[in-house]
């Protein structure tokens, strides 16, 4: 009865693309920045060097939060700055937490995020000429999400749990928007139903 249902309603909804709301956390959002960017020797990004150079600089420790109509990503920071000499570096060791917000932009089939603002950053000029293409660029690219592509990974595995086959044949996000503790998707989607 209750699959009887189910059935029902899917087959219902699943001739043509309706308008939905997908709400995602700022957790999930910092999954997938760990994943995609994060993703080297103890979570850390190296934005010179390596986990063996004597000098080098990288963020790890990525957080992700929702203030007002912003996405805010707070990173660590640690550097080393100076010559390798023998294996050791010679030069200042520095550790700075550094936030950039942006915005939600929809595009497509795609989450993604523009208007990159530092908020916080090193007062070092050195670590910053390293820090703000990392902050305004890099990392709100690698925050891109193929949300269709996600979705029907999701999905492929639906006729093993439900024994139903589920697809998604369409999908278009037309707005995303911060609203108090969620990144709002508004998107029209279809699905299939075997």
């Amino acid at each position: 009865m209750r699959r009887t249902l189910l059935l029902g309603l899917l087959l219902s909804t699943a001739s043509a693309a309706h308008a939905i709301e997908v709400g995602i956390s700022a957790q999930a959002l910092e999954r997938t920045l760990r994943t995609q960017l994060f993703n080297g020797p103890e979570g850390r990004y190296y934005l010179r060097g390596d986990a063996k150079s004597a000098c080098y600089v990288y963020a790890d420790s990525p957080r992700v939060l929702f203030d007002k109509d912003r996405v805010v990503v707070h990173v660590h920071t640690r550097a080393r700055l100076g010559t390798g000499v023998y294996g050791s570096c010679v030069g200042v060791s520095l550790t700075r937490d550094v936030d950039v917000s942006i915005l939600p932009d929809a595009q497509g089939e795609t989450i993604g995020f523009r208007d990159a603002r530092i908020d916080h950053l090193s007062d070092s000029r050195e670590l910053n000429f390293l820090l703000v293409p990392f902050l305004s660029r890099q990392l709100p690219q690698q925050m891109k999400v193929n949300a269709a592509d996600l979705m029907r990974q999701l999905l492929s595995r639906s006729a093993e749990t439900t024994g139903y086959a589920l697809t998604l044949t369409a999908l278009k996000i037309h707005s995303m928007l911060v609203q108090g503790s969620m990144l709002i998707l508004d998107v029209d989607a279809g699905m299939s139903v075997n």
